[in-house]
Formats: structure tokens, C-alpha cells, sequence
């Protein structure tokens, strides 16, 4: 993180929440888009990955809803996964069979396909 991102931030943002990542939340303190809306910002904690923000804060952040994400909000379902980071790129992406990492070996077509020929 900048040091001039830590110094607007300190000087004109006004902590509004953190979210479960450790990721803080900052509206500007005065200042109004020309929608009237204060701008909003968030501070990441450790590498800065816009997939860290968990769906709740996104929508606050782009101004879907207006109340900020709280304590209060609603459970999470059983069904709904842990963050993952976007791994694309490092050697824990995932590369599925017949990638060239993996061998470069596909598995053979299973006889549905037919190739086509010109007439």
C-alpha cells in the first residue's frame, strides 16, 4: 500500500467497518460525487486481491445497497464456500487434464465425436 493512499486516507477517509479478511472499509469524511454520494474505498489487508472482498461489502461499495454490512447481517448458508484467491498464474492454478503442465496428454475422444470432412 502507498504512502500517499495511507495519507489520503488518514486525512479524509472515515472507517465505516472491516470486513472477516481484515479488509477495511472508508467513506470520504465531506467530499460528494456530483451524485451525491461520498466516495467509498477499501484498505486490503496483506496482497491486495479485489476477490477478497466478500459480496456483502462489494455491494456496498458500488453503491447497490447503502447500509453498511453489520454484525447483524444474515448467516451464511451451509452451501456457500470459503474465499479462494485467484490462484491463475502461480503454481497452484488449476490446469485440467491434458494441460500441457500436466503432461500435454489429453484422454481420447469417447467415439462421439466425428470429425467433419469436406463434401
Amino acid at each position: 500500500m502507498s504512502v500517499g493512499t495511507l495519507l489520503y486516507t488518514w486525512m479524509n477517509g472515515r472507517q465505516v467497518g472491516t470486513d472477516s479478511f481484515g479488509n477495511r472499509y472508508y467513506e470520504h469524511k465531506s467530499r460528494t460525487r456530483r451524485d451525491g454520494r461520498h466516495p467509498r474505498w477499501v484498505l486490503y489487508k496483506g496482497m491486495v486481491e479485489a476477490s477478497k472482498v466478500p459480496a456483502e461489502w462489494h455491494g456496498w461499495l458500488h453503491y447497490s445497497v447503502n447500509d453498511v454490512p453489520g454484525v447483524d447481517d444474515p448467516q451464511r448458508f451451509e452451501w456457500q464456500k470459503d474465499h479462494l484467491p485467484n490462484l491463475t498464474g502461480t503454481r497452484y492454478a488449476y490446469r485440467p487434464p491434458g494441460h500441457i503442465l500436466r503432461g500435454g496428454k489429453r484422454d481420447h475422444a469417447t467415439g462421439d465425436y466425428e470429425p467433419w470432412t469436406p463434401a
